[in-house]
Protein backbone atom coordinates (compact mmCIF):
# COMPACT_ATOMS: atom_id res chain seq x y z
CA UNK A 1 0.00 0.00 0.00
CA UNK A 2 2.89 2.49 0.80
CA UNK A 3 6.11 2.14 -0.18
CA UNK A 4 9.11 4.53 0.35
CA UNK A 5 12.75 3.74 -0.36
CA UNK A 6 15.29 6.03 0.35
CA UNK A 7 13.44 8.83 1.01
CA UNK A 8 15.83 11.72 2.11
CA UNK A 9 14.87 15.48 2.88
CA UNK A 10 16.92 18.71 4.29
CA UNK A 11 15.90 21.82 5.61
CA UNK A 12 18.90 23.95 4.74
CA UNK A 13 22.13 21.87 6.52
CA UNK A 14 20.30 19.95 8.87
CA UNK A 15 18.85 16.50 7.04
CA UNK A 16 16.21 15.44 8.80
CA UNK A 17 15.37 12.13 6.76
CA UNK A 18 18.05 9.88 4.96
CA UNK A 19 18.03 6.76 3.15
CA UNK A 20 14.43 6.46 5.29
CA UNK A 21 12.68 2.84 3.56
CA UNK A 22 9.64 1.59 4.98
CA UNK A 23 6.65 -0.64 3.18
CA UNK A 24 3.32 -0.87 5.07
CA UNK A 25 1.42 -3.72 3.01
CA UNK A 26 -2.59 -3.60 2.53
CA UNK A 27 -5.02 -3.88 5.71
CA UNK A 28 -2.22 -3.37 8.42
CA UNK A 29 -1.34 -1.02 11.27
CA UNK A 30 2.45 0.28 11.15
CA UNK A 31 3.71 2.35 13.97
CA UNK A 32 6.03 4.65 13.56
CA UNK A 33 7.71 5.74 16.35
CA UNK A 34 10.40 8.00 16.93
CA UNK A 35 11.76 10.74 19.37
CA UNK A 36 10.60 14.72 18.72
CA UNK A 37 12.79 15.44 15.76
CA UNK A 38 12.98 12.46 14.17
CA UNK A 39 11.27 12.80 11.12
CA UNK A 40 7.70 11.75 11.32
CA UNK A 41 6.03 14.86 10.42
CA UNK A 42 8.38 15.61 7.76
CA UNK A 43 7.57 12.05 6.26
CA UNK A 44 3.56 12.90 6.37
CA UNK A 45 4.32 15.73 4.86
CA UNK A 46 6.08 14.04 2.01
CA UNK A 47 3.42 11.19 1.55
CA UNK A 48 0.48 13.83 1.60
CA UNK A 49 2.34 16.12 -1.49
CA UNK A 50 2.71 18.91 0.69
CA UNK A 51 6.21 18.52 0.84
CA UNK A 52 9.09 17.62 -1.64
CA UNK A 53 11.66 15.27 -1.09
CA UNK A 54 15.23 16.21 -2.21
CA UNK A 55 15.55 12.06 -2.94
CA UNK A 56 13.68 8.73 -2.91
CA UNK A 57 11.09 6.88 -4.41
CA UNK A 58 7.36 6.82 -2.16
CA UNK A 59 4.21 5.44 -3.66
CA UNK A 60 0.83 4.96 -2.83
CA UNK A 61 -0.88 1.76 -4.13
CA UNK A 62 1.51 1.50 -6.64
CA UNK A 63 1.04 5.03 -7.65
CA UNK A 64 3.86 7.86 -7.25
CA UNK A 65 2.73 10.41 -5.08
CA UNK A 66 1.17 13.20 -6.95
CA UNK A 67 -1.85 15.63 -6.73
CA UNK A 68 -4.05 12.67 -7.30
CA UNK A 69 -2.61 10.54 -4.74
CA UNK A 70 -4.15 12.94 -2.19
CA UNK A 71 -7.47 11.04 -2.81
CA UNK A 72 -6.01 8.24 -1.64
CA UNK A 73 -4.86 9.15 2.20
CA UNK A 74 -7.14 10.20 4.60
CA UNK A 75 -5.14 12.32 7.72
CA UNK A 76 -6.39 12.74 11.14
CA UNK A 77 -3.62 15.34 12.89
CA UNK A 78 -3.05 15.39 16.15
CA UNK A 79 -4.78 19.16 16.28
CA UNK A 80 -8.49 18.63 15.13
CA UNK A 81 -9.26 20.31 11.79
CA UNK A 82 -12.83 20.94 13.40
CA UNK A 83 -15.14 23.77 12.88
CA UNK A 84 -16.63 24.33 16.88
CA UNK A 85 -19.37 26.13 15.93
CA UNK A 86 -20.76 24.11 13.22
CA UNK A 87 -22.52 20.67 13.66
CA UNK A 88 -20.78 16.84 12.86
CA UNK A 89 -22.37 16.75 9.61
CA UNK A 90 -21.74 20.59 8.62
CA UNK A 91 -18.22 19.70 8.90
CA UNK A 92 -18.14 16.56 7.19
CA UNK A 93 -20.02 18.51 4.42
CA UNK A 94 -17.49 21.10 4.46
CA UNK A 95 -14.67 18.72 4.02
CA UNK A 96 -16.56 16.44 1.42
CA UNK A 97 -16.86 19.42 -0.85
CA UNK A 98 -13.07 20.54 -0.51
CA UNK A 99 -12.32 16.42 -1.64
CA UNK A 100 -15.05 17.04 -4.99
CA UNK A 101 -18.08 14.75 -3.53
CA UNK A 102 -21.03 15.63 -5.58
CA UNK A 103 -24.67 15.96 -3.59
CA UNK A 104 -25.45 12.33 -3.46
CA UNK A 105 -22.05 10.66 -2.92
CA UNK A 106 -21.50 13.55 -0.15
CA UNK A 107 -24.63 12.71 1.63
CA UNK A 108 -24.29 9.05 1.85
CA UNK A 109 -20.34 9.25 3.05
CA UNK A 110 -21.08 11.73 5.77
CA UNK A 111 -23.57 9.33 7.05
CA UNK A 112 -21.32 6.59 6.40
CA UNK A 113 -18.05 8.18 8.21
CA UNK A 114 -20.31 8.95 10.94
CA UNK A 115 -21.83 5.56 11.53
CA UNK A 116 -18.47 4.52 11.15
CA UNK A 117 -17.01 6.54 14.35
CA UNK A 118 -20.34 5.57 16.04
CA UNK A 119 -21.74 9.00 15.93
CA UNK A 120 -24.66 8.84 13.89
CA UNK A 121 -26.77 10.51 17.06
CA UNK A 122 -24.71 13.52 17.25
CA UNK A 123 -24.95 14.64 13.60
CA UNK A 124 -26.65 17.78 14.53
CA UNK A 125 -24.57 18.41 17.17
CA UNK A 126 -22.09 21.13 17.44
CA UNK A 127 -18.57 20.26 17.63
CA UNK A 128 -18.05 22.68 20.53
CA UNK A 129 -21.07 20.25 22.33
CA UNK A 130 -18.93 17.20 21.74
CA UNK A 131 -16.60 15.50 24.37
CA UNK A 132 -13.06 15.34 23.85
CA UNK A 133 -12.56 11.88 22.67
CA UNK A 134 -15.94 12.41 20.34
CA UNK A 135 -14.08 15.36 18.87
CA UNK A 136 -10.78 13.01 18.10
CA UNK A 137 -13.59 10.34 16.62
CA UNK A 138 -14.57 13.30 14.57
CA UNK A 139 -11.26 14.27 13.13
CA UNK A 140 -11.17 10.63 12.23
CA UNK A 141 -14.78 10.94 10.82
CA UNK A 142 -12.80 13.67 8.46
CA UNK A 143 -10.25 11.75 7.28
CA UNK A 144 -11.92 8.95 6.03
CA UNK A 145 -15.26 11.09 4.41
CA UNK A 146 -13.47 10.38 1.02
CA UNK A 147 -13.05 7.26 1.42
CA UNK A 148 -9.03 6.86 1.56
CA UNK A 149 -7.18 3.45 0.87
CA UNK A 150 -4.24 4.96 3.60
CA UNK A 151 -5.45 6.15 6.63
CA UNK A 152 -2.62 8.26 8.89
CA UNK A 153 -3.41 9.13 12.48
CA UNK A 154 -1.53 11.20 14.07
CA UNK A 155 -1.02 11.00 18.21
CA UNK A 156 -4.72 9.96 17.83
CA UNK A 157 -5.33 9.61 21.34
CA UNK A 158 -2.90 12.65 22.72
CA UNK A 159 -4.51 14.35 25.87
CA UNK A 160 -7.11 12.03 26.23
CA UNK A 161 -8.60 10.51 29.10
CA UNK A 162 -8.41 6.28 29.34
CA UNK A 163 -11.70 5.69 28.56
CA UNK A 164 -11.87 7.96 25.72
CA UNK A 165 -8.48 6.19 24.44
CA UNK A 166 -9.91 2.80 24.77
CA UNK A 167 -12.81 4.18 22.64
CA UNK A 168 -10.37 5.57 20.09
CA UNK A 169 -8.10 2.09 20.36
CA UNK A 170 -11.39 0.47 19.70
CA UNK A 171 -12.37 2.32 16.23
CA UNK A 172 -9.22 1.58 14.62
CA UNK A 173 -9.70 -2.22 15.66
CA UNK A 174 -12.82 -1.61 13.73
CA UNK A 175 -11.21 0.23 10.63
CA UNK A 176 -8.76 -2.54 10.43
CA UNK A 177 -11.25 -5.46 10.26
CA UNK A 178 -12.84 -3.65 7.40
CA UNK A 179 -9.82 -4.03 5.22
CA UNK A 180 -8.13 0.16 5.93
CA UNK A 181 -4.34 0.36 6.02
CA UNK A 182 -3.35 2.26 9.23
CA UNK A 183 0.16 4.17 9.55
CA UNK A 184 -0.29 5.15 13.42
CA UNK A 185 2.42 7.57 15.32
CA UNK A 186 2.51 7.72 18.81
CA UNK A 187 4.69 8.67 21.44
CA UNK A 188 2.42 6.48 24.00
CA UNK A 189 4.27 2.56 23.33
CA UNK A 190 1.20 0.87 25.24
CA UNK A 191 -0.76 1.98 22.26
CA UNK A 192 1.51 0.71 19.58
CA UNK A 193 2.04 -2.57 21.58
CA UNK A 194 -1.66 -2.79 21.26
CA UNK A 195 -3.20 -1.83 17.71
CA UNK A 196 0.27 -2.19 15.32
CA UNK A 197 1.12 -5.40 13.42
CA UNK A 198 4.11 -4.18 12.73
CA UNK A 199 6.47 -1.47 14.10
CA UNK A 200 9.25 1.25 12.94
CA UNK A 201 11.37 3.04 14.97
CA UNK A 202 12.87 6.29 13.48
CA UNK A 203 15.84 7.92 14.53
CA UNK A 204 18.32 10.12 12.54
CA UNK A 205 16.78 10.46 9.75
CA UNK A 206 16.12 6.43 9.11
CA UNK A 207 14.27 3.32 9.95
CA UNK A 208 16.76 1.71 12.82
CA UNK A 209 14.79 -1.06 13.95
CA UNK A 210 11.40 -2.65 12.33
CA UNK A 211 9.30 -5.63 12.89
CA UNK A 212 6.55 -7.12 14.87
CA UNK A 213 6.38 -6.55 18.62
CA UNK A 214 8.00 -10.88 19.25
CA UNK A 215 10.74 -10.04 16.05
CA UNK A 216 11.83 -6.47 18.10
CA UNK A 217 11.96 -8.46 21.71
CA UNK A 218 14.85 -10.25 19.92
CA UNK A 219 17.19 -6.98 19.76
CA UNK A 220 17.05 -7.28 23.93
CA UNK A 221 18.86 -10.22 25.43
CA UNK A 222 16.28 -11.39 28.30
CA UNK A 223 13.75 -13.20 29.23
CA UNK A 224 12.35 -11.34 31.92
CA UNK A 225 12.52 -7.92 33.75
CA UNK A 226 13.14 -7.94 37.45
CA UNK A 227 12.67 -4.23 38.90
CA UNK A 228 14.80 -3.95 42.55
CA UNK A 229 14.38 -1.41 45.27
CA UNK A 230 16.88 -1.97 47.65
CA UNK A 231 18.98 0.54 49.80
CA UNK A 232 22.18 -0.92 48.26
CA UNK A 233 21.57 -0.23 45.07
CA UNK A 234 25.69 -0.55 44.10
CA UNK A 235 26.07 -3.95 45.77
CA UNK A 236 22.94 -5.18 43.81
CA UNK A 237 24.21 -4.12 40.73
CA UNK A 238 27.64 -5.63 41.57
CA UNK A 239 25.88 -9.04 42.65
CA UNK A 240 23.39 -8.70 39.24
CA UNK A 241 26.78 -8.50 36.98
CA UNK A 242 28.73 -11.37 38.77
CA UNK A 243 25.50 -13.22 37.60
CA UNK A 244 25.37 -11.67 33.81
CA UNK A 245 22.64 -9.83 34.14
CA UNK A 246 22.61 -6.62 31.99
CA UNK A 247 20.95 -3.83 34.55
CA UNK A 248 20.01 -0.55 33.25
CA UNK A 249 17.56 2.18 34.59
CA UNK A 250 14.41 2.76 32.98
CA UNK A 251 13.12 6.24 34.95
CA UNK A 252 13.87 5.64 38.82
CA UNK A 253 13.56 2.12 38.29
CA UNK A 254 16.57 0.04 38.71
CA UNK A 255 16.13 -2.74 36.27
CA UNK A 256 17.79 -6.09 35.49
CA UNK A 257 17.19 -8.39 32.38
CA UNK A 258 17.41 -11.41 33.56
CA UNK A 259 18.74 -14.11 30.52
CA UNK A 260 16.16 -17.01 31.68
CA UNK A 261 13.00 -16.98 33.30
CA UNK A 262 13.81 -18.19 37.04
CA UNK A 263 11.48 -18.54 40.49
CA UNK A 264 10.80 -16.27 42.71
CA UNK A 265 12.49 -17.76 45.04
CA UNK A 266 15.57 -18.75 43.22
CA UNK A 267 15.85 -14.73 42.32
CA UNK A 268 15.37 -13.72 45.90
CA UNK A 269 18.36 -16.46 46.74
CA UNK A 270 20.74 -15.04 44.12
CA UNK A 271 20.79 -11.73 46.22
CA UNK A 272 21.17 -13.42 49.14
CA UNK A 273 22.86 -11.04 51.65
CA UNK A 274 21.75 -7.62 49.88
CA UNK A 275 18.28 -6.41 51.69
CA UNK A 276 15.49 -6.27 48.77
CA UNK A 277 12.65 -3.62 49.50
CA UNK A 278 10.49 -5.33 46.37
CA UNK A 279 10.49 -7.11 43.63
CA UNK A 280 9.01 -6.68 40.25
CA UNK A 281 9.13 -8.99 37.51
CA UNK A 282 8.04 -7.54 34.21
CA UNK A 283 7.60 -9.23 30.39
CA UNK A 284 10.13 -7.22 27.67
CA UNK A 285 7.76 -3.89 26.90
CA UNK A 286 7.72 -2.00 23.89
CA UNK A 287 9.78 0.78 26.47
CA UNK A 288 11.96 -1.23 26.86
CA UNK A 289 13.09 -2.12 23.30
CA UNK A 290 12.71 1.61 22.20
CA UNK A 291 14.38 2.93 25.28
CA UNK A 292 17.77 0.78 24.06
CA UNK A 293 16.84 1.45 20.51
CA UNK A 294 16.94 5.16 20.50
CA UNK A 295 19.83 6.08 23.09
CA UNK A 296 22.02 2.98 22.28
CA UNK A 297 22.47 3.47 18.61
Amino acid sequence: MLNIEKLSKSYGERQVLQDLTLHIQPGEIYGLLGPNGAGKTTTINIICNLLSADSGVIQINGKPVSKTTKLLVGVAPQENLLYKTLSCEENLNFYAQIYGLKTQQRRQQVETSLAAVNLLDRAKSPIETLSGGMQRRMNIAVALVHQPKLLILDEPTTGLDIEARYEIWDLIRRLKSQGMTILLTTHLLDEAERLCQRIGILKGGGIVAEGSLEELRQRITAQEMLVVQTPQEEQAIARAQSLGFTYRRYGNDLTFWLPEQLELKEIIARFDGIPLDSISRQPVRLEHIYVEVTQQN
